[in-house]
């Protein structure tokens, strides 16, 4: 069968294709599926989270850093559990990306903290000597754009029905309701910071960009 297929070329590609067909229906539909179905214990970003996740990619972290670990020993290894479609339920869009320039993020909260983004987006080489990640100092002077990101999360809820203001789930609520919840969850990233500017920032009522990616970074878990 396969030397009479090695000498009719025509049939070979139609058969190198029904198997690549089928191998991406088993393959892929399933992950469609539970795409649609959360992991026990995945909630969507908070305003905050959703605010962090914007800058991310106003700035293309994702240009040089994954958010999906494959499942091979070596990455598993370095970065942690490989991930499950259920963890994207809430992230639009992915970030899955493929080029690595940087490690990938995906668990990224898991083992780096506030203080250690803190020094990394201020001068990068200070925690990671030789690397070649520009400095992200502007994060520290610009202000986060909560209204954009209050809207999204608005959204969501009412066009993908995705469970804000549900037992167990980040809290949404008024715009007014939504402020007051950003508050407290960036006081918290700011008492762990070191740099007055944002603290100054923040108790004239201003969060910095910095607090917002940090409060993204670290729900990345």
């Amino acid at each position: 069968m396969f030397s009479w297929l090695e000498k009719n070329p025509f049939f070979f590609a139609v058969a190198v294709f029904i198997v690549i067909a089928y191998a991406g229906v088993i393959e892929i539909l399933p992950d469609f599926a539970n795409r649609a179905r959360p992991l026990e214990g995945i909630k969507p970003p908070t305003v905050l989270e959703l605010a962090g996740k914007h800058i991310y990619m106003k700035d293309s972290c994702n240009a040089c850093h994954t958010q999906m670990i494959r499942p091979f020993k070596s990455e598993t290894d370095r970065y942690g559990m490989y991930s499950l479609s259920g963890e994207y339920a809430y992230d639009r869009p992915h970030l899955w990306g493929s080029k690595r320039t940087g490690p990938d993020l995906k668990r990224v909260g898991n083992y780096r903290t506030t203080d250690w983004h803190e020094n990394h987006m201020l001068e990068p080489t200070s925690v990671v000597p030789g690397s070649i990640m520009p400095a992200y100092k502007h994060m520290f002077k610009n202000n986060a754009d909560i209204e954009t990101a209050y809207g999204e999360a608005l959204t969501t809820k009412k066009v993908f029905n995705v469970p804000y203001d549900t037992e167990g789930m980040p809290k949404l609520g008024t715009w007014e309701e939504a402020q007051s919840i950003v508050k407290e969850q960036a006081q918290m990233i700011v008492d762990e910071m070191k740099n007055q500017e944002v603290k100054d920032a923040f108790a004239r009522g201003e969060i910095r960009e910095i607090v917002a990616i940090i409060a993204y970074l670290n729900s990345l878990k």
